[in-house]
């Protein structure tokens, strides 16, 4: 049974925590909590958080990546992105039971922004687990699985094509295909999920679950989904798999979402 994900109030419940963090990946989020305050200092980093399958506790050690995002007070500049990228590397080098390191950096005055609201303010308030800091869900509203919510998180689908096409086309190597393939599924799924999210009136993370939902709206193209689904746990080198997603799925997936929930409200 697919859980709904909120709380008694009908609205979203903030999904993980530290409690979830399994025994393999303690050690990792400790680190990484550590090596975050080393690296910024309180005049920089308001607060740090975790997202994605660590805190979930459904993290798979040597599958499952580690997820981080710093809110800082200023406008992350060139040299907090670099001290992210050593973050990233350093802890990624450091243990094996993570696949890649991955580290967001947007200021607080973005993250509470009203542009931002039903998107980075939703994504930190209900998909986020505090790690360093205050918690900027206290000055965050609490969220329903509206149209609203669709269209600001996913919809400019659109805009993601043209690229994923090029990278399709240029990419010589499988591990590039590889690295493509789970953005684009991983991509696809989230997107098929919200766009059916205010009819199925709940929330999930997980995308097996988001791929069974959206198929019980669209059954003309539950397969398509189900495949971006088992590209976005197992990457596939396959070129035609991938293209289905990129040329097929993709263009359908981002008309049918302007057509119901309208287009996400432009970025600088």
């Amino acid at each position: 049974m697919i859980t709904r994900g909120l709380d008694q109030d009908g609205y979203i419940a903030r999904e993980g925590s530290l409690a979830r963090v399994s025994a393999a990946f303690a050690p990792v989020v400790d680190t990484a909590r550590e090596r975050i305050a080393a690296a910024f200092d309180p005049a920089r980093l308001h607060s740090a958080y975790l997202y994605g399958s660590v805190p979930r506790g459904t993290a798979v050690p040597g599958v499952s990546d580690l997820d981080l995002l710093l809110a800082l007070h200023h406008e992350p500049t060139a040299g907090d992105r670099a001290e992210a990228d050593a973050l990233e590397a350093g802890l990624d080098a450091t243990f094996p039971q993570v696949d890649g390191v991955g580290v967001l950096l947007f200021s607080t005055g973005t993250l509470l922004s009203d542009l931002e609201r039903h998107d980075l303010g939703w994504f930190v308030a209900c998909l986020c687990t505090p790690l360093l800091g205050p918690d900027l869900a206290g000055r965050l509203p609490r969220y329903r699985p509206g149209s609203l919510l669709a269209r600001e998180t996913n919809g400019d689908l659109a805009l993601a094509l043209p690229g994923w096409r090029d990278r399709l086309a240029a990419a010589g190597s499988d591990a590039e295909l590889r690295l493509l393939g789970r953005a684009v599924s991983r991509r696809l799924v989230r997107t098929g999920f919200t766009l059916v999210m205010p009819r199925w009136g709940g929330w999930t993370s997980d995308l097996a679950a988001s791929a069974e939902v959206f198929a019980g709206y669209y059954p003309g193209r539950a397969a398509q989904m189900r495949l971006a689904a088992a590209i976005a746990r197992t990457p596939t080198t396959d070129r035609a798999a991938l293209a289905a997603l990129v040329d097929d799925l993709g263009p359908w997936l981002a008309a049918e979402y302007r057509a119901v929930h309208g287009a996400k409200a432009p970025r600088p």
